[in-house]
């Protein structure tokens, strides 16, 4: 059936049943594709009734559709003309993980990051209303992304505004984990009893069947059914914000799905579809662990056996460390938002229930919590991804740095993160970091540093962030106990006269690499850690610069604002601008997707990159030196 499946046109020639056959087929194709390259399994697996339910009622790209977060877009991509190219998936120069404008036209507007849907459709609405348009806009969002607080000020809006909107609630309990708060209570309830459902709509049946009585009686009815969803579903909170409720209704049932988003798209005003769904559906594996298999790596397709390393990674070493370090220190309490698994703190829930905080998606309120927890005298530890702390820049700023509050940022997956692509690279954290008055930025060149450096942070007396990179480390031995680092002091790791690479976090080992090699050539190149982007260790980066007369900077991040920016001023501020300096890192773009090795190459950033530069540099650096002299 997949194979008569080019266009969404070809769907609505299908039968039910070709349809329901379509869906097991796409299934297969899915997990088979992401056994090969990794990806998105669970969340694509929920989603493959429901999104052909969507094709067949609209008339996509006419009609519009914004995927919230983006992970379960693989049955949109595949129906809208990406099925051969599927293959190449998350892969350098393939199709992306994520909803991309230049990718299709069907892909109307990027997304990767979660609660945002609600807002773009609003708007998208908004501009079609404007322009006199007529087409219909839908935004399908997770009840995880629904705990988001830009979801639900795009909800209000929305309710304000009472213009034409679609607003599809994928209700499967889980973001990546299973989902928390007061919100996801309320769904819970919603799920677990449809009286409400079957009541409204018989109360519907009921006067549509009565004959035209005058406005009173009308005016009657209509407070009848009010105070009648209040005794059977408290709140009523979507229709209290002014959209129409229908649901929830079984999202892998494709003729309820069918008939109930027809009757959607018959409504006027904002209307919310509460559909009810599974995550990892089709695959046993994934349906009885959708946390493990919400975004996974390649494995066995046959048994749903994972591909991984022996040695731990860096986000493990973390949650580890800190683990251990909570338990000689009671005040340690620990953040996440909506990923404990993701970010390593799954331990840490499940060893110290009453000190662990999983606030939802929801990152500025992660953050300001954490402020407040520090004011009462504990010591938070606010981990998430380097790309979504992003969210929260304001909440460091105004209510963690301005205080000076001792608050940790564990930023995992900093630098290139690899095929989640641009909407997940976590390039600017340096950046974005160091330009904060009293923070402290600091990154390991390995495992070992960085389990120093959580130690550190947690007896720093003000703000400060760790930021690692994803995946394992070097397997190099740990010490047995963590212990403070001196507060922006590097460290030289290998000498040399003609220049001085300095670099930072896992740019390091690649550093010294290229220094190998850089000798077999006849340069002597000394190797500094820096350790700390700020504060930087001025002492010995002055030292060095004034020896070899160049400094090359090193970085997996953006150079506008980052740490080599860093070190140019350090020069410049110390009377030193005339010393070369060579910066290394991502320049003024966005990097796509593709495997983190094979990007590091496109982008200078791997070990051959740094020795092409250091001698693509030197006839430079020669004839600078002559002038010096």
């Amino acid at each position: 059936m997949l194979a008569r499946v080019n266009t969404p046109e070809d769907l609505k020639a299908l039968s039910l049943a070709e349809l329901e056959e379509l869906a097991a087929e796409l299934r297969e194709f899915i997990i088979n594709t992401v056994a090969h390259t990794g990806g998105h399994l669970a969340p694509n697996l929920g989603v493959v009734e429901l999104t052909l339910a969507l094709y067949r009622v609209f008339d996509f790209p006419r009609d519009k559709i914004i995927w919230d977060v983006g992970h379960q877009c693989y049955v949109h991509k595949i129906i809208t003309g990406r099925k051969e190219r599927f293959g190449t998936l998350r892969q350098l120069g393939g199709v992306s993980g994520f909803p991309s404008r230049e990718e299709s036209p069907y892909d109307i507007f990027g997304t990767g990051h979660a609660s945002t849907s609600i807002s773009a459709a609003l708007g998208l609405a908004k501009a079609r209303d404007l322009a006199g348009d007529h087409y219909a806009v839908v935004a399908v969002i997770g009840d995880g992304a629904l705990t988001g607080g830009m979801a639900l000020e795009a909800l209000n809006h929305a309710g304000h505004l009472q213009t034409d909107l679609i607003v599809v609630l994928n209700d499967n309990e889980m973001s990546i984990s299973k989902n928390v708060g007061a919100l996801a209570n309320y769904l819970s309830r919603l799920r677990s009893d449809p009286a409400y459902r079957r009541l409204q709509e018989e109360f519907e049946s009921l006067t549509s069947r009565l004959p035209g009585f005058g406005p009173r009686l009308r005016d009657f009815l209509s407070r009848l059914k009010g105070s009648v969803k209040y005794l059977v579903v408290p709140g009523m909170f979507f229709e209290e914000l002014g959209f129409t409720y229908l649901g929830p209704v079984d999202g892998h049932h494709l003729p309820t799905l069918l008939r109930i988003l027809e009757r959607a798209r018959a409504l006027k005003g904002p209307v919310l579809v509460h559909v009810v769904t599974r995550k990892g559906k089709g695959y046993k594996p994934a349906e009885e662990d959708p946390d493990l298999y919400h975004g996974v790596g390649p494995f066995n397709p046959e048994t749903g056996e994972l591909y991984s390393s022996s040695l731990p990674t860096y986000t493990e070493i973390f949650g580890r460390t800190l683990v251990r370090l909570a338990e000689e220190d009671p005040r340690i309490v620990a953040i996440t938002a909506a990923m404990p698994s993701g970010t390593g703190l799954k331990l840490f829930a499940q060893r110290f229930p009453h000190r662990f905080f999983d606030v939802g998606i929801a990152e500025q309120h992660a953050v300001t919590f954490a402020a407040g927890l520090a004011v009462g005298g504990y010591r938070p530890v606010v981990a998430i991804y380097s790309t979504f702390l992003q969210r929260a820049y304001d909440q460091i700023i105004h209510d963690v740095c301005l205080q000076r509050l001792p608050v940790v940022f564990a930023l995992d997956r900093a630098g290139i993160v690899g095929e989640d692509g641009a909407t997940h690279q976590g390039l600017f954290d340096l950046a974005y970091l160091r330009s904060i008055p009293h923070m402290v930025v600091m990154a390991p060149a390995d495992e070992n540093e960085l389990q120093h450096m959580l130690k550190t942070a947690l007896t720093h007396e003000g703000p400060i962030a760790l930021r690692y990179p994803r995946g394992t480390g070097l397997g190099v031995t740990l010490d047995a106990d963590p212990r403070p680092l001196p507060i922006g002091q590097g460290v030289v790791l290998r000498e040399g006269r003609d220049v001085t690479l300095i670099a930072i976090g896992n740019m390091v080992p690649r550093a010294l690499k290229a220094a190998e090699e850089l000798a077999a050539q006849g340069i002597s190149a000394a190797v500094i850690n820096a350790r700390f982007v700020k504060p930087l260790d001025i002492e010995l980066i002055l030292r060095y610069a004034k020896r070899t007369r160049w400094v090359v900077t090193i970085e997996e991040g953006i150079l506008a604002g980052g740490f080599g920016s860093a070190v140019a001023e350090c020069l410049t501020s110390h009377g030193l601008g005339e010393v070369k300096i060579t910066r290394l890192g991502i320049e003024d773009t966005f990097v796509e997707h593709g495997h983190p090795e094979e990007l590091r190459k496109k982008y200078g950033l791997d070990v051959q990159g740094i020795v092409r530069a250091v001698l693509q540099s030197r006839p430079l650096l020669r004839l600078t030196s002559r002038k010096t002299l």
